[in-house]
């Protein structure tokens, strides 16, 4: 895996490019040259982890379809040499970005991955939040209904005699 991290991604994904741009002009498989457009555009873009993560996906799903549309589809020699050129091109590209993805921090978790959601990235302001249901009683918990307590009665201040002059520039109530 050493000669992996020596591999230039930008390099492979601009030969990748160029080489399924020239083969745009014969009968090959037209959906090379967005899968590795895209591939320029994702690895131009260093913050963004999730379209390394589609670009790999894409890219090792191409290399199947390539082999399943060299199968069905006739091409000349030559072409079909180029073809196979961008078919091995697509390994050691896909190798190495997978390599990229690790070193941005990101997964490829693949079909089976259970988390769809992924990590939690806000909680509820006052402890409201779903793990654990801290802070938060339902009214039928019976907690809650032990702890219910009636509060202090609270006192009620006399009202103001009604005879008292307002002060200058106070509001009066009618």
């Amino acid at each position: 895996m050493d000669f992996v991290q020596t591999l230039d991604p930008s390099k492979l994904v601009l030969a990748g490019t160029g080489l399924s741009f020239l083969l745009s002009i014969t009968a090959a498989p037209p959906y090379n040259l967005p899968i590795f457009l895209f591939g320029c555009y994702a690895q131009e873009a260093t913050e963004a982890s999730q379209s390394v993560q589609i670009f790999t996906g894409l890219l090792g799903t191409s290399t199947v379809f390539d082999i399943i549309w060299m199968v069905k589809n006739e091409q000349n020699g030559f072409f079909i040499f180029l073809t196979v050129c961008l078919l091995l091109l697509k390994l050691p590209t896909l190798l190495a970005f997978v390599m990229a993805l690790r070193q941005r921090g990101g997964q490829f978790g693949g079909l089976g991955s259970a988390n769809l959601g992924g990590p939690t990235v806000w909680s509820m302001p006052g402890g409201f939040t779903s793990g654990g249901r801290e802070g938060y009683q339902t009214v039928d918990e019976e907690s809650f209904v032990r702890n219910v307590r009636p509060g202090p009665p609270v006192p009620h201040k006399p009202a103001a005699p009604a005879d008292l002059p307002a002060a200058p520039g106070a509001y009066q109530s009618v």
